[in-house]
């Protein structure tokens, strides 16, 4: 006992790290109801977290007590914040009904393009004969062709078909609609002709602000390729401005295959670099000024240049999430130093992930927020376990130099290691796939990114404008070049990556509070995190599902071994392989391999006498031929169709229509003995604001 109570009085100064942490679980829990709660009930919790405050206060003689009291109530915080965050945010949604509508509305933004092709943010200013309440604050709109993208600050009229944004692609999967609910996006569509300009009034000033700085961000990301060229110069725009309309798609998987796909979205790497360039530049310059260095304090000094850098980067970014979240985590270290408090620690990390769990609670359900903060984490706490080796007197230059390389290839090493062990859990719960070289990539791109790349992409963009800027971005040129080398080398080699299946939907929040508590707790009892922490890696995976249904029943797969036959490939092709992957099954859109198992044609599939999965599906709108209804009948067990079928025409079959799929969305389906297990991805969703307007 003794031993115990001193491993919980070593823990005296590590206390506050836990707040964000009980902040975290509160807006978790919100998040994971499978009902919206009232509005009241924020106003309740926020009561009864004051209250338990009041409570720990009394309690402050008993130091656990006041702790759990403590945390119990800051729990209870960021349930309501979480709740007065969604209630704040909520705006008009799109209803679906397919058919083309007249939109007129300025461009905010380009987006990053998706398979349908390149896309725009627009703010619409009409939609068809929708009201204004029922005109969503933003739509995301997929455009023809790179060609057709109008730049931001334009007004512009198109003929398009909206629809809500997407559900799951699968029960269980990640919510994209969620992410859509808190950045305003109401509405996603696809353009049926070119957008064409128009004149319109002027936009709010809040807009016009926004519209402004966005399409400064567009012409310097067009200057960029324009001097680099689209081999290099995509990747240079997008690690500038953000901007990922001009990445060849080969580049993309390259780098995702190679774990180097982190640097194409603005994040914690970037802020770093740029943040601490201009930090030791201005040290560098001010040590040696004796005039500045005698007056100013030069660590100072620098902060303030790197919190300027910092926050200029953040606004030519866009200011994604990722890139605010980064960007608040630096701006508190830089700020540690003005007043004189040490700028790498946990607590720093900790005020940082409260700062922006307060701003954005919904930060808890992103992987970019679990990730990055555990892996900084991670880092913070290997620093403070790290021992530094005592400095020799008088020893040589070239055993100097020779040392300094071996320590900084062994700080590398454990530093790639450990924040990759860990990201792992995300990277398998929500990508699954692991890249067998990573490692290896990033320590070869860590000094091209840290001390060519990103240094040589900051003093050029912020030269272009003056027309200056060609020569340090044709230095970060060469260092692309060499960063895509790594990744085309490691992409092509045996085995670059390996797929695994999700784990069940507890095994992600014990892995996260496992890892928080290796790095959090000090002390041997810091081990008893491991076996959570292990949680993603370890849990036993329930076998896949036989077949699959997208969520409008306009695409289908079934399970061949570890194989996902796809039969309709060019339909939903990024819901099935992202079915697919979670299940740890590899996508096959071969037609030939579906034709050994299914009759296809244009609007449906008949599943052949004697195959493994008898599931027919009806893509076709129109009533199906006699004929051919025969035949998709006659060996089925499950019928999937995307209108109406009378279940009489099948009756030996299971037999689902719209009105199932408009209910339940998504559908993973298991043939047991007793009949067909069905489950729906809304059943896991739940009823809540950014999935209420499903099958309205």
């Amino acid at each position: 006992m003794a031993w115990l109570a001193a491993q919980l009085r070593a823990q005296t100064d590590r206390l506050t790290l836990w707040a964000p942490v009980a902040l975290g679980c509160g807006a978790g829990v919100y998040f994971a109801l499978p009902k919206e709660p009232f509005t009241w009930t924020a106003g309740l919790v926020a009561l009864a977290s004051a209250g338990l405050w009041a409570a720990a206060r009394w309690a402050s003689g008993r130091r656990w007590a006041f702790v759990g009291l403590i945390l119990l109530s800051v729990a209870l915080a960021g349930f309501a914040l979480a709740k007065l965050r969604t209630q704040r945010v909520a705006a008009p949604v799109a209803i679906e009904s397919g058919r083309p509508q007249l939109v007129e509305g300025w461009v905010v933004d380009v987006a990053s393009p998706g398979r349908g092709g390149p896309r725009v943010l627009i703010a619409p200013i009409r939609v068809g004969d929708w009201s204004a309440a029922e005109t969503p604050v933003r739509i995301r709109m997929t455009l023809r062709a790179l060609a057709d993208v109008p730049p931001p600050g334009r007004a512009m009229r198109l003929l398009a078909i909206i629809n809500p944004p997407p559900p799951p692609a699968s029960p269980g999967s990640y919510d994209f609609a969620r992410d859509a609910f808190f950045e305003s996006v109401g509405g996603v569509g696809f353009a049926l002709r070119p957008p064409v300009a128009v004149t319109a009034d002027p936009p709010p000033w809040r807009l016009g602000l926004t519209m402004r700085v966005n399409a400064a961000r567009w012409a310097l990301a067009e200057r960029i390729v324009a001097i680099m060229g689209v081999e290099t110069g995509g990747l240079a725009a997008a690690m500038t401005t953000g901007q990922e309309a001009f990445i060849p798609q080969q580049q993309v998987d390259d780098l995702r295959a190679a774990g180097l796909a982190h640097i194409i979205s603005i994040s914690g790497l970037h802020m770093a670099i740029v943040g601490g360039f201009a930090f030791a530049l201005v040290r560098l310059v001010g040590a040696a000024w004796p005039w500045l260095a005698l007056r100013v304090p030069g660590k100072k000094l620098a902060a303030l240049a790197g919190l300027a850098a910092v926050s200029g980067y953040l606004v030519m970014s866009g200011a994604p999430p990722p890139a605010t979240r980064a960007a608040i985590t630096a701006g508190v270290a830089f700020f540690a130093m003005l007043i004189d408090r040490q700028a790498i620690s946990l607590h720093a990390l900790a005020i940082a992930a409260l700062a922006i769990l307060v701003v954005q609670p919904e930060a808890v359900t992103e992987p970019g927020f679990q990730m990055s903060f555990a892996a900084t984490a991670a880092l913070v706490a290997l620093a403070e376990a790290w021992t530094r080796p005592a400095r020799e007197i008088d020893v040589p230059w070239p055993i100097r130099a020779v040392q300094a390389l071996g320590a900084w290839i062994v700080l590398s090493l454990a530093v790639s290691f450990v924040a990759g062990l860990a990201t792992g859990p995300f990277a398998l719960q929500h990508f699954n796939r692991v890249s067998t070289w990573g490692l290896f990539a990033n320590l070869a791109v860590a000094p091209i990114s840290s001390f060519v790349m990103m240094p040589a992409l900051a003093i050029g963009a912020a030269l272009a404008p003056l027309g200056l800027g060609d020569w340090p971005l044709k230095v970060a040129g060469l260092g692309i070049s060499a960063m895509l080398s790594v990744a085309r080398i490691t992409a092509g080699a045996p085995n670059a990556s390996l797929l695994f299946a999700s784990a069940p939907a507890w095994a992600l929040p014990a892995s996260f509070l496992g890892l928080l508590w290796l790095c959090l707790w000090k002390g041997r009892l810091r081990w008893l995190g491991l076996p959570l922490a292990l949680a993603v890696q370890f849990a036993p995976r329930p076998p896949a599902p036989d077949a699959w249904v997208a969520a409008d029943g306009s695409a289908a797969a079934v399970r061949s071994g570890t194989r996902a036959v796809l039969l309709r490939p060019d339909v939903k092709l990024f819901a099935a392989e992202l079915w697919a992957r979670r299940r740890g099954l590899e996508p096959q859109g071969d037609a030939v391999i579906r034709d050994q198992m299914f009759d296809c044609d244009r609007w449906s599939c008949a599943p052949l006498k004697g195959a493994l999965t008898p599931v027919a599906v009806i893509w076709s709108l129109r009533p199906v031929k006699p004929e051919r209804l025969a035949a998709l009948c006659a060996n089925a067990e499950l019928v999937v169709t995307r209108g109406g079928l009378d279940p009489a025409v099948c009756p030996q079959a299971r037999v689902l229509q719209a009105a199932d799929f408009a209910r339940g969305g998504a559908l993973e389906t298991r043939r047991e003995p007793a009949g067909w297990t069905l489950v729906w991805a809304q059943d896991l969703r739940g009823r809540r604001p950014w999935s209420w307007n499903w099958g309205r």
